[in-house]
């Protein structure tokens, strides 16, 4: 069932494969009320070949507010896999054109697309025709020798003139030749201005800065020039950054749990979990970070790494690691 949700995207959590499963979704809410959560990509294909379909949109209702990253490049699947977003109660649905892996490019998926912005356009036509949930888009400033802002510029008007609203900019080029994944995320050179520019050329669109973002004072900074944040792997490796997020970023003062309170609540997540038959690892590996910087946090993060990939592993391996910090 929808859950309506009203989005306000100041502060973002970014999709990302095999890192931002349900379980890590999960533990961000628990730390932050209004960060919205976006899940890793799904590609059509996935969706539409796959009776399974709760391994890849099953989602706690605790996540909320929560959109569902979209990879693909026909119209017709993407509206017929935006509709199974709003089916399954997602508050958005994204769409893919950042990702440089060889992998998705086979499939034209990602940021390849950013070459074809009329195909991009009708995707997100297709997708808005299929759902009354928001249908967003997530790009790099450039691929390749793009022209850098006159070409973004193209790109973003063309994706606009379909009622597209809301563009996540991640602020570095795709060198989708000669480039790792990895070095696309570290590589090319971040260029802020760009994505400010592009504010301000086109104040009606709602702008979402991604890149190289890792406090909450750069994000202050950020929202300067911008309508919302979006942060991804420095959230991940450091979960409580997200503490103080509701109150500095959606003025909300309610009491922020201490890293304790934020992990005996996880660990009962994790134990609803693990009588329904998932493995400890899948939940464990999640909270590696919570206790960075903390006395003991090292033997803590040892524990959980030499025990809960374990066959036979359940909730007493957090508990004991729990021994280590002082709560």
């Amino acid at each position: 069932m929808k859950v309506s949700t009203k989005i306000y995207r100041r502060f973002t959590l970014a999709p990302m494969m095999d890192w931002s499963d349900r379980h890590c979704r999960y533990l961000w809410r628990l730390i932050s009320r209004h960060a919205v959560v976006y899940s890793e990509m799904v590609t059509t294909g996935a969706l539409l070949n796959n009776k399974q379909l709760e391994r890849y949109l099953g989602f706690n209702q605790a996540e909320h507010p929560i959109a569902l990253q979209l990879g693909g490049s026909d119209p017709a699947a993407l509206g017929a896999c935006a509709k199974l977003a709003e089916d399954w109660g997602y508050d958005e649905v994204n769409l893919n054109c950042g990702c440089p892996s060889d992998r998705v490019q086979e499939g034209k998926i990602g940021a390849i697309l950013m070459a074809e912005p009329q195909l991009v356009a009708d995707c997100i036509k297709a997708m808005q025709d299929s759902c009354d949930i928001d249908v967003t888009i997530k790009h790099r400033i450039g691929i390749d020798d793009m022209e850098d802002y006159a070409d973004m510029c193209r790109f973003v008007e063309a994706v606009a003139a379909t009622g597209c609203n809301t563009f996540i900019v991640h602020a570095r080029k795709a060198w989708l030749q000669g480039l790792s994944p990895k070095q696309n995320r570290e590589v090319p050179p971040l260029r802020y201005p760009l994505v400010h520019q592009l504010k301000q050329d086109y104040p009606e669109l709602e702008i979402i800065i991604n890149g190289g973002l890792k406090s909450l004072d750069d994000c202050e900074q950020q929202l300067q020039q911008v309508d919302g944040v979006m942060i991804g792997r420095e959230a991940y490796s450091n979960p409580y950054l997200l503490a103080e997020v509701d109150k500095r970023l959606y003025n909300d003062k309610h009491p922020i749990a201490s890293r304790c309170e934020i992990f005996k609540q996880y660990m009962a997540y994790t134990e609803t979990q693990l009588a329904q038959g998932q493995r400890l690892h899948y939940m464990s590996r999640h909270v590696l970070g919570l206790f960075q910087g903390q006395a003991g946090a090292r033997a803590f993060r040892r524990h959980i790494s030499e025990n809960a990939s374990r066959a036979d592993a359940g909730i007493e391996v957090l508990q004991q690691a729990l021994n280590f910090i002082q709560c």
